[in-house]
């Protein structure tokens, strides 16, 4: 898990060295006749990139997005008129069976299909009419890391297909981005020592670090068999705040922008009620330091809408480190497998 970590940097130059000329006749052919609703259909840690992308879709494009439940096509064979959508799939292995079954269904339809997946020869490669590939190399760690920050470049590029106004020189730089929040690596290892007997804890984020929180937990579930409950600050205000207290870990994701103002108030309501915080930022928020007992400060000054890939890698070594301090193997989740096949 470690080692994959480490390969995000040039995992992610790849993919956009490789995607550009793809994401380019997409791009062209959308022009022409733009979708009036995105469907992302995913699940695990896909779903999660796929919660990124609805944000970061309907932020950008005005486009509304809708996160698929293919459970409707699979299970309940119910007939949802997708016509004059984009519907995109999203998984790691391409091997998704419920997903690769909405793809089909909504093809079948007449409907723009694309896939993003990290294996070139996967199923999904066949049923999609537009692929795109994360070029992240063989992840043989069950708990993913490079494919996701992969899954998120692929939503910002799929924003520019959708005609966003995305700086692409602006992409270029989420490498480096990258590398520098690997810097981080030996200060994070120590700070997880004081968290090797936690057994709970909360995650909170908001806008476009939401699916980080689901992320963050999502490792820390799977390989230090942690609790996780993971809100956006408005969320957790609305009651589940109420279990939040001394002893109870809280992580927050907290970039300068628009969602810092909410942030801040559940900050200093997490603060007043002696909760363990750690927060994770970067040099264009220095207040966020001020709220939490431990933050872990990116060595950058980031736009918002470049957090969330080096958001993350700090929250996946985190975890990888914990699972080690509490004797865990974070590469062999017990019941897990790498290719989980739903329907």
């Amino acid at each position: 898990m470690l080692e994959e970590i480490r390969e995000q940097p040039a995992a992610l130059e790849r993919t956009l060295q490789s995607e550009l000329p793809a994401i380019e006749e997409l791009r062209r052919r959308l022009a022409g006749s733009p979708p009036r609703l995105v469907v992302l259909a995913a699940r695990g840690t896909s779903d999660n990139a796929a919660t990124f992308g609805r944000y970061l879709l309907e932020i950008l494009t005005g486009i509304p997005v809708s996160l698929a439940a293919p459970s409707i096509v699979t299970l309940y064979g119910s007939e949802i008129d997708y016509r004059d959508a984009l519907v995109v799939a999203i998984s790691q292995s391409g091997e998704s069976t419920d997903t690769n079954a909405f793809l089909v269904r909504a093809r079948g339809q007449g409907v723009v299909t694309v896939g993003i997946t990290n294996e070139s020869a996967s199923t999904m490669t066949k049923v999609a009419e537009h692929v795109f590939l994360v070029r992240a190399g063989k992840e043989k760690s069950v708990a993913a890391t490079k494919t996701y920050t992969g899954q998120l470049l692929a939503m910002y590029l799929l924003a520019y297909a959708l005609g966003a106004k995305i700086d692409v020189e602006g992409l270029k730089r989420l490498p480096g981005y990258a590398d520098a929040a690997l810097g981080l690596e030996p200060s994070i290892g120590e700070m997880s020592e004081r968290y090797t007997f936690m057994d709970h804890a909360v995650v909170v984020a908001r806008g476009l670090n939401y699916s980080n929180a689901f992320e963050f937990a999502l490792k820390l579930m799977e390989t230090c068999y942690v609790v996780a409950e993971r809100f956006s600050s408005a969320d957790l205000l609305h009651g589940p705040i109420a279990m939040v207290g001394h002893a109870f870990p809280s992580f927050t994701f907290a970039p300068a922008g628009v969602t810092w103002e909410g942030l801040s108030e559940t900050l200093e309501k997490l603060r007043s009620l002696s909760t363990e915080t750690l927060v994770i930022t970067d040099r264009s928020n220095r207040p966020a330091a001020e709220f939490g007992k431990k933050v872990i400060c990116l060595p950058l000054e980031l736009p918002e809408l470049y957090t969330p890939i080096p958001y993350i890698i700090p929250a996946q070594i985190f975890a990888a480190r914990l699972a080690e301090q509490k004797g865990l193997d974070p590469d062999k989740p017990r019941t897990l497998s790498k290719v989980t096949k739903t329907l």
